[in-house]
């Protein structure tokens, strides 16, 4: 299937990745990974609060081929590749998520200094918005180098992009440069799998071609339960613990 290059659109302020970067779903399979980015797992740190604070690098997995083929129904037992399982169970591979722009359904908070974007839509419950205080009463309360500081840091570090900042001076939004890479969100704290982080302007093709808004950051589903598919919604949260 070709991709309809008339439904790209790239979030306003950021580059697309290289055009050998893409990721393309199969109809009832997995993800296929196109231009071999590096895949990493992130693991989810918690500060002193036992909050949700920064990534620790894991394991580095291979990707020397392209496509690559990384699981979608969250049953593989090659995680975070495919092996098949997919054709062995029943499972709802139907998209649901809207090709609109994030920030067209987006929630304004406007505060002294900042303005934050919030479309919970693409919730993927990391929880980097609870630390320090939860980032929409920042937002309101944020004048000091440090507030905003405290703000930037939770808004960069939700994998999903649903958070969005803006310096209210500058008109510019505070995010991080990444360059094209997925990583493979792994949370201790829950002690369950996350998403497929996709990161640096990697387009995303539906099954019939079509292009969802390609963005500096998004979070894929890879436990199968999601409700707003391809994207994560935050379902792999109910899933059953790792064993100890």
């Amino acid at each position: 299937m070709q991709r309809n290059n008339s439904d790209l659109r790239l979030e306003p302020g950021f580059v697309s990745a290289p055009e050998t970067f893409y990721i393309r779903m199969m109809k009832d399979g997995p993800y296929l990974l196109f231009g071999t980015p590096p895949i990493d797992e992130k693991i989810i740190v918690f500060n002193d609060e036992q909050k949700s604070w920064t990534y620790r690098q894991g394991r580095s997995f291979p990707n020397k081929k392209s496509p690559t083929a990384l699981c979608r129904c969250g049953k593989s037992q090659n995680k975070p590749f495919c092996d098949g399982s997919h054709k062995h169970f029943q499972w709802d591979s139907e998209e649901t998520a809207s090709h609109k722009p994030l920030l067209d359904d987006a929630h304004l908070y406007d505060g002294s200094a900042v303005i934050l974007a919030d479309n919970k839509t693409y919730c993927a419950f990391a929880r980097f918005c609870d630390a320090y205080g939860t980032i929409w009463h920042l937002v309101q309360t944020a004048k000091t180098e440090e507030d905003k500081y405290l703000v930037k840091h939770e808004a960069e570090h939700c994998p999903s992009g649903r958070l969005v900042v803006w310096d209210k001076k500058t008109g510019k939004p505070y995010e991080p440069e990444l360059n094209p890479s997925i990583g493979i969100i792994e949370d201790p704290g829950l002690k369950v799998h996350g998403p497929i982080w996709v990161r640096g302007g990697i387009r995303i093709e539906g099954v019939d071609g079509k292009c969802y808004e390609t963005r500096n950051r998004v979070t894929l589903c890879r436990c199968g339960a999601s409700s707003n598919k391809p994207f994560c919604d935050g379902s792999h949260a109910h899933a059953a613990p790792w064993e100890e």
